[in-house]
């Protein structure tokens, strides 16, 4: 019996009767390098068991970790203990849409005469009255409030209130935020805003948000749209009335005498005064000099802060403040608890970090299209998560229809985010808090998505036609997905000068701004992110002479087989068509 998933092989070896050689000896059979002095995980120590017919049992013991979900999570709150809290808003949409505008104009409009003129303190949420009733808000990037949050298994926000420009109409980043609030299951409001213009329309808007699913109360739907402007401040008021609504039929409660619980919205080191976290209670009351444990950071409440710049002793649920006292700085999202006994404090951390280490033993695999099939028969995986971006709106309509209908009775696509544009960060934290895959047709992820997405091995598939993308799915579905080529990414050039040569066409004077260009490579002309041309290198030279390869930081003439359309600022993408060694 052995009471941790991860198991150094000196252990096995006693539990099992052989030498940690022989151990090492068998796992190379298998295709698992490893040394006498690594650890397997458990499945593995159970399948060399089995081969010598000693069976291995995981009985694992009592964690600090369970000791501290205990006092929390599996302690229910009695009905009498419970009172009203106030609701947690984020507020999202599209830039230059004003969202600045209007948290500035609630602030401004809620500000009491003992506060006028005191300078708030920008800790990424702050609380406002409204007829008796507080309204918190964060103030924080609105995806980050969500993706951050919940890729933790954190649910920071009550409502989202989603601005639309009254002239301007629903954006991409429109259409971003409403998945986000979406895939997190919160209520939406959607305020129009600069109703003031002469050119808003407002059923145009309520048109627009049906399109993308949001039916507005006065067409018989649940989504209510408040007209504002934050400019004159007409229609503020009206807003926040909605959102306390919202709150009373949603019967948001706590329980404000227990220890407490809260989610970390943003942190930074001061030069000053140390680690700084803005912490969001949601249940509990945060005391000065409680003992708290976030992610795998411990510390001791030195100091706390209000959204005013005021020195308090406590907070309450949905009350957000700053506070002193950690040993180092937090991740946003991590879920902060306050501990009565220093000494579980302590375990509860080492055993974090130790899991921590564990995982990247392990490497924690995200879904990916090949392996889609083993995990539906493993009974894993009952939906397939699936974000679509494609060049232009029809592709993205078409591909989208088409994939949910490919839902059958083990497995439901559900396609949770659909826009035409390049794949971007916000794409690859929306596809890593939902285990998702994206799909992308004829577009690419820009080079900072590309990074992040390798960094979180968030799987991204690139067509060129429709039905090969349905296809994929399809057997991968079926479990017949097969790769039989790869595609490997070699490197890029951005387009700076454009020759014409007689006899050979145009010739891109380009710069390899990473990795390599191969003459024996394949090439994708992109224009603002949407690829216009696929061929192979027709010439590829340094100066006058022919060349194999370019490399990063050197300037080259690149002309492409059957392609004269070059031009100055396009990018040209090299890779090559491996074939997979199954």
């Amino acid at each position: 019996m052995v009471n941790t998933e991860i198991i150094p092989l000196k252990v096995l070896s006693e539990k099992i009767g052989i030498t940690t050689v022989e151990i090492t000896k068998r796992l190379f059979k298998e295709g698992i390098m490893k040394t006498i002095n690594d650890s397997v995980d458990f499945d593995t120590a159970a399948f060399i068991a089995d081969d010598l017919g000693v069976e291995l049992e995981l009985k694992l013991d009592k964690t600090a970790e369970d000791v501290l979900s205990a006092g929390f999570e599996d302690v229910l709150d009695e009905e009498k203990d419970l009172v009203r809290r106030p609701p947690v808003v984020t507020v999202m949409g599209h830039v230059d849409h004003g969202k600045t505008s209007i948290l500035d104009k609630i602030r401004k409009t809620n500000v009491t005469a003992g506060e006028a003129g005191g300078i708030t303190q920008h800790i990424g949420a702050y609380t406002v009255t409204v007829n008796g009733s507080p309204i918190t808000f964060l103030d924080t990037p609105g995806h980050a409030a969500f993706t951050a949050m919940r890729a933790r298994g954190a649910q920071a926000t009550d409502i989202a209130v989603l601005v639309v420009a009254a002239d301007d109409g629903i954006m991409p980043q429109t259409i971003e935020a409403i998945s986000h609030a979406k895939a997190a299951d919160v209520p939406i409001i959607v305020a129009v805003n600069k109703i003031d213009k002469p050119e808003a329309n407002i059923e145009r808007i309520k048109q627009q948000l049906t399109d993308h699913g949001l039916l507005p109360e006065e067409w018989g739907g649940d989504v209510i749209v408040c007209p504002v402007s934050a400019k004159t401040g007409e229609g503020i008021n009206g807003l926040l009335e909605s959102i306390n609504l919202l709150a009373e039929i949603k019967d948001l409660k706590a329980n404000p005498d227990r220890k407490a619980k809260g989610v970390v919205i943003e942190a930074k080191l001061d030069n000053s005064k140390g680690p700084i976290a803005t912490v969001l209670i949601q249940n509990g009351t945060l005391k000065v000099s409680d003992n708290v444990i976030v992610g795998t950071v411990t510390g001791k409440i030195r100091a706390m802060t209000d959204d005013k710049g005021r020195r308090v002793n406590s907070a309450g649920p949905s009350v957000p403040v700053s506070i002193m006292g950690l040993d180092e700085v937090p991740n946003a999202g991590d879920i902060l608890y306050a501990v009565e006994q220093d000494k579980l404090m302590k375990l509860v951390a080492e055993e974090r970090k130790n899991k921590e280490r564990e995982n990247m033993i392990k490497s924690a695999s995200k879904v990916t299209l090949d392996d889609v099939f083993d995990r539906i028969a493993e009974g894993e995986i009952k939906g397939l998560n699936i974000i679509v971006k494609a060049d232009v709106q029809g592709s993205v309509e078409a591909v989208k229809q088409s994939l949910e209908k490919l839902s059958n009775d083990e497995v439901r696509i559900n396609v949770i985010h659909a826009q035409a544009g390049a794949i971007k960060e916000s794409d690859i934290m929306l596809a890593e808090s939902s285990n998702a895959i994206i799909i992308g047709f004829n577009v690419r992820p820009d080079s900072n998505a590309k990074q992040i997405a390798e960094k979180s091995k968030v799987d991204i598939k690139l067509y060129r036609v429709i039905y090969e993308a349905i296809e994929d799915v399809e057997k991968a579905l079926k479990g017949m997905l097969k790769p039989k080529f790869s595609e490997v990414y070699l490197g890029k050039a951005e387009v700076r000068e454009v020759f014409k040569i007689s006899g050979v066409g145009q010739v891109a004077g380009s710069y390899v701004t990473d990795g390599k260009i191969l003459r024996s490579g394949k090439l994708r002309i992109y224009r603002d992110d949407v690829m216009i041309c696929e061929g192979n290198v027709l010439q590829l030279k340094r100066f006058k002479d022919d060349v194999k390869e370019v490399a990063q930081g050197y300037e080259c003439g690149i002309s492409i087989e059957k392609f004269n359309d070059i031009k100055i600022g396009d990018y040209i993408e090299c890779y090559q068509v491996e074939e997979e060694k199954n």
